[in-house]
């Protein structure tokens, strides 16, 4: 057992990561690849909405101009110099990475799935965006290869899913995790702290309603104020909580102590555009942050699930 005492560690944290998890499913260091398909979502070709969700401006910002091969190729290179890697898993990450007909999304799928030394795909989705059809597929790839399917959800309120400009509704969300759930595909759910008008009760509720739901993994962020978006709006009229660290470490311990230690925990934080990030500028040291969650379980002596 490792010397924080959790079950899902090797070293001192006490939460699940990605990182521990996926050296203890391919027993050595996968390294995640973000490239960009060219996908568009509903919220932005005008299917539900133009101009996307309230805090988006234009995806990952990554150079979708290039091949898919170009990108992974420069990701490998770059996630190689940082680590002793040689196993890959490949992000579909910006926008709606099912929203086109099962042909096309076969294709792309097949494509990056062929690439030298990838072991597993990572496809990032709405949940209106998942039809039986597509789930199929997904399903279909996940026999032969690690596949994890992320769906945005960001709050379990249709009140906040409302403002921000969603598309959606829980209820969407549900029907579109149910139709992966049964087909025994991982999912990963990903939400977001600090949204207009929540309260910090909202954001513990919302993660304990995802919790309840038994996904494989989940992602926590906090939401960024950056600059053109239109939350920025938002945060000049004070609907936005402005978390400083300290209040915003206790809050993401507070929440990992009520999710079940085996949900694997894939994100606390991000990294948001440094030359137009807004608030909270505390972000930008993302490596001192975590290593404040660190401390902060360690001196309430609890651990991811301790409440669950």
């Amino acid at each position: 057992m490792a010397k924080s005492g959790f079950l899902y560690s090797d070293d001192n944290k006490r939460y699940h990561t990605q990182n521990y998890h996926l050296r203890k499913r391919f027993s050595s260091k996968v390294a995640k690849i973000p490239v960009d398909a060219g996908f568009t979502c509903p919220n932005l070709d005008g299917t539900k909405s133009h101009g996307g969700c309230i805090f988006c401006l234009d995806g990952s910002g990554i150079n979708s101009r290039k091949t898919l091969s170009q990108q992974f190729d420069e990701g490998k290179r770059a996630m190689s110099s940082k680590w002793e890697c040689d196993k890959f898993i490949v992000y579909l990450q910006t926008h709606s990475n099912t929203y086109a007909p099962v042909e096309k999304l076969e294709k792309i799928y097949r494509e990056v799935l062929d690439f030298d030394g990838v072991v597993g795909l990572t496809v990032s989705t709405r949940p209106d965006c998942i039809t039986p059809d597509i789930a199929a597929l997904l399903e279909e790839i996940s026999k032969t290869t690690y596949l994890t399917v992320e769906l945005g959800l960001q709050s379990i309120f249709d009140k906040t899913l409302l403002t921000i400009n969603r598309g959606h509704t829980f209820k969407e969300f549900l029907a579109g995790y149910e139709e992966l759930k049964k087909r025994d595909i991982q999912i990963a759910v990903h939400l977001i702290n600090g949204l207009p008008d929540e309260s910090v009760s909202d954001m513990c509720e919302s993660v304990k309603t995802v919790a309840s739901l038994d996904p494989f993994a989940m992602k926590l962020h906090l939401l960024y104020i950056e600059s053109g978006a239109e939350i920025e709006k938002f945060w000049r009229e004070g609907r936005v909580k402005n978390f400083e660290r300290d209040e915003y470490v206790n809050l993401l311990c507070d929440q990992i102590e009520t999710i079940p230690a085996h949900i694997v925990l894939e994100r606390l934080t991000g990294d948001g555009k440094r030359d137009r990030l807004l608030s909270p500028l505390w972000t930008l040291k993302k490596f001192a942050f975590l290593d404040e969650i660190d401390k902060e379980f360690e001196r309430r002596g609890t651990f991811q699930g301790s409440r669950a």
